[in-house]
């Protein structure tokens, strides 16, 4: 039998027992301050605005290393079998198909991650499969559309902050779906990377969060990348409606006029409307 005591966070180990022989043990001496920094600065409009004007060279060194480990453990995923094979099932089943293949890329990639690959990524908010799911659809549209390699390290860097944005108010650990902030950052990505501006992309992000918020999240597993298929269709799908002139309004259940107040209630509704939710996902998880 194995025991971990955590503190404050999920990273805080200050007791791990095996077979009740103490392994490791650290002394709590208050409380542990967090290493969060203060992203309350963050908004969509100043985000856009960032991916735009930012100097290449100081995102590119980063942003190159995340286009190169992020789709080195999606080949990955894609050769070889993991966990349920999501990625590899996406492409079997629609091959030449735009949003399949780019659905089929994220996927492909927790495929692996989730099931014993041990190849590096780029994470975003502490996490490997919203690092993926925010950068391989848009690594993969980019390379399809032949997109200009600056384009991309904007739209990639837009798709990053906009995760950050949208998860910095869910929190760190909860029941809500971190990739499903992820995938629907990534179809803001891919519509600016088809030159929408501020007002399509906060409409994306806006229609994709109330297409797909309802999705939990039960721990780190194969299914994963059955969730971040979801998440980016979400994505694509919340950027198809408002370039065809739908969208959904404030009112229509819990999206709020303004992005930014639809940005707050999903994170009401993660932080504090999932509290008992996370309980039962836990209890029902240690059934098994």
């Amino acid at each position: 039998v194995c025991e971990i005591q955590l503190i404050e966070t999920h990273t805080n180990v200050v007791l791990i027992r095996y077979n009740n022989e103490i392994i490791f043990k650290r002394d709590i001496t208050g409380t542990r301050k967090t290493d969060l920094v203060d992203r309350s600065i963050l908004n969509v409009c100043d985000i856009i605005n960032f991916a735009n004007e930012v100097k290449i060279d100081d995102v590119k060194p980063l942003l190159k290393q995340q286009i190169q480990y992020n789709t080195a453990i999606s080949d990955e995923g894609l050769k070889n079998s993991y966990g349920a094979n999501i990625g590899k099932t996406l492409l079997s089943s629609n091959p030449d198909d735009l949003n399949t293949r780019l659905k089929a890329r994220a996927a492909a990639g927790s495929d692996a991650r989730m099931n014993g690959c041990n190849m590096p990524v780029v994470i975003n908010s502490g996490s490997g499969n919203q690092g993926m799911t925010c950068s391989l659809p848009v690594i993969e549209y980019a390379k399809i559309k032949c997109s200009r390699k600056t384009k991309l390290y904007r739209a990639l860097t837009l798709s990053n902050l906009l995760t950050i944005h949208v998860k910095t108010g869910i929190g760190r650990l909860s029941a809500y779906c971190g990739a499903i902030a992820a995938g629907c950052a990534a179809g803001c990505a891919i519509a600016y990377l088809n030159g929408g501006d501020e007002e399509v992309i906060a409409h994306t992000l806006v229609n994709s969060l109330a297409i797909a918020s309802g999705v939990i999240c039960d721990g780190a597993k194969a299914s994963c990348a059955a969730k971040i298929a979801i998440a980016v269709e979400a994505g694509i799908l919340g950027y198809d409606m408002y370039r065809n002139g739908n969208q959904f309004y404030g009112g229509d259940g819990i999206v709020q006029k303004g992005v930014e107040n639809t940005i707050k209630n999903i994170g009401s509704l993660a932080r504090d409307g999932m509290g008992e939710t996370d309980k039962e996902i836990i209890k029902l998880m240690l059934q098994c």
